[in-house]
């Protein structure tokens, strides 16, 4: 079969386009065997997650008690699983194959491209077990809230070596891509140039000597009020809960002394960023330093280092909170990072209905009403 094939006919009305990008995923179990046909195990999940499940449990029962339900969708001839089987079904499906197919359809969701990716990190605690706890790299569309693909960090490897895996999946012409400091490596700020996006990295000890010269510089023009260099500058002043917050966005638009000493992909800028955070008589201040691929003043630039922490507060925060990701024991072969691509097509799919309900609120009502659950999947 081939990947994320969309050839098949002989789809249910509903939910025919979603289910139409997974139709192809490669099933390893002997064909003579299979009871439960895969698409109608993705459904399964995807459905009882968009209703609240968190484990296999959950899931087992849903389909359970709502099998007349899901035969709206597929035939589920042969039931649903049990919660045991289920386990191992998700444990051996091929989770490369699973995001391939999951990216195919985010390009087809989103309609435009996204403008400013975040690219960034997330430990799923709860599952630890005899090994170390999976970690997950994210993409996530900072202006359409979506998360746009993930790959996870294999046992002896770090972000540095997912980072570049996940963005090969991805479409990202003309985006620009953010990550933490981590990712602040010319091979990653070279490939994204090689896929015609730009860049703003975080730039932090990691590179000590392009970091501590940068570091200098502002430190000497900050004491001459940059009286040597082209700047411009963005201040905003937020204030919440008792807590003002005032950021200055500086851009050094003169940076050729620098690409002439260290040779950095497609360096243009270099973006300060100074924070600080009062409350009540209490002041915090923080300096944060950036490189960029960008030709933008600091009104630009500003906003799009913000946009950032968008995968922090609407992707990771989501995740704990609303689909209790931190709790989750689920700990199998492959079943962690299959979960995690079930639990971001949830994630999506209740983001696009306009209402003024929140996440949590959307999992309740989809549990409480079939029709606005059937409505979640027939995009």
């Amino acid at each position: 079969m081939r990947d994320c094939d969309r050839s098949g006919s002989g789809f249910f009305e509903e939910a025919g386009v979603l289910l139409g990008y997974f139709e192809g995923l490669p099933d390893g179990r002997q064909a003579g065997k299979v009871r439960y046909p895969l698409t109608e195990i993705l459904l399964l999940c995807l459905l009882a997650v968009l209703s609240g499940a968190e484990t296999f449990t959950d899931i087992a029962n849903f389909g359970h008690r709502k099998l007349s339900f899901l035969r709206r969708f597929r035939p589920f001839a042969e039931g649903t699983p049990s919660h045991d089987h289920l386990g191992d079904i998700l444990a051996t499906l091929d989770a490369e194959a699973f995001q391939r197919c999951f990216v195919a359809w985010v390009a087809s969701l989103t309609g435009v491209a996204a403008e400013v990716v975040a690219i960034d990190g997330k430990t799923v605690r709860g599952s630890k077990g005899a090994k170390a706890a999976i970690h997950m790299v994210s993409a996530f569309a900072a202006r359409q809230r979506l998360v746009l693909g993930q790959v996870k960090v294999g046992e002896k490897a770090n972000e540095i070596v997912a980072i570049p895996h996940l963005l090969k999946m991805l479409e990202i012409e003309e985006a620009i891509v953010t990550i933490d400091a981590i990712g602040c490596q010319r091979g990653i700020a070279r490939q994204i140039i090689d896929q015609k996006a730009d860049y703003v990295l975080a730039l932090k000890g990691n590179q000590t000597t392009l970091h501590d010269e940068v570091r200098l510089f502002v430190t000497e023009q900050k004491a001459r009020h940059f009286a040597d260099t082209t700047i411009s500058r963005l201040q905003t002043v937020d204030g919440d809960h008792g807590r003002i917050e005032t950021r200055v966005a500086t851009v050094i638009h003169d940076v050729e002394w620098l690409q002439e000493r260290h040779q950095w992909p497609a360096l243009k800028s270099v973006i300060i960023i100074d924070a600080m955070r009062e409350i009540g008589t209490r002041a915090e201040r923080e300096t944060r330093l950036y490189i960029s691929s960008l030709e933008l003043p600091a009104d630009r630039l500003g906003p799009i280092v913000r946009s950032h922490w968008a995968v922090e507060n609407s992707l990771h925060w989501v995740m704990d909170m609303v689909f209790r990701d931190d709790e989750c024991r689920v700990r199998t072969e492959n079943a962690p990072a299959n979960f995690t691509t079930i639990k971001h097509i949830a994630n999506n799919l209740l983001r696009l209905p306009n209402t003024k309900d929140s996440l949590r609120s959307r999992r309740k009502i989809a549990a409480w009403d079939d029709n606005f659950l059937a409505s979640l999947i027939s995009v």
